[in-house]
C-alpha cells in the first residue's frame, strides 16, 4: 500500500515559487543547497509536503497532475486571497456550475479550490 507524501513540481523561478506556494498553504520553507526548496506543513496538520525542483525551463503544455486545495472557511474568500498572492484564473472549459475554481499559480501550473472536501458517496 503507497500513500502520498510529497508533491514535486519543476519550477523556472524557485524562489518565486517557495514564495507563493509558502504563502497559499502556510508551509515553511527549507532552501536546498541544489537549488530546490522543500516545503513543509505545520507539524500540528498531516499533509504531503512539496519540492520544488529547478528546471531552468517554463512550464509546457496541459498538467497531467495538479493539486485540489480546499479551504477551512468561504472557497470565494480564498480564491481571493490566492489571486492576492499570485494566482491567476484559468479557464479550462468550465460552464460554470462546477464545485471548484481553477487557478494557475505564478508559473502557470493549474491547481483548483474545492468549494468543499471530497466526500465518499
Amino acid at each position: 500500500m503507497a500513500r502520498v507524501v510529497q508533491y514535486t513540481v519543476d519550477v523556472e523561478d524557485v524562489d518565486l515559487m517557495a514564495a507563493f506556494w509558502s504563502a497559499a498553504l502556510g508551509y515553511r520553507v527549507e532552501q536546498g543547497g541544489d537549488g530546490s526548496a522543500k516545503l513543509f506543513p505545520d507539524p500540528a496538520v498531516s499533509g504531503p509536503t512539496m519540492w520544488l525542483q529547478g528546471s531552468g525551463t517554463a512550464e509546457r503544455g496541459k498538467n497531467r497532475l495538479h493539486l485540489d486545495l480546499v479551504s477551512d472557511g468561504d472557497a470565494d474568500a480564498e480564491v481571493r486571497r490566492l489571486v492576492s498572492l499570485g494566482a491567476r484564473q484559468a479557464d479550462v472549459g468550465q460552464t460554470g456550475d462546477e464545485p471548484f475554481v481553477v487557478l494557475t499559480d505564478p508559473e502557470g501550473n493549474e491547481f483548483c479550490v474545492l468549494n468543499h472536501a471530497p466526500v465518499r458517496s
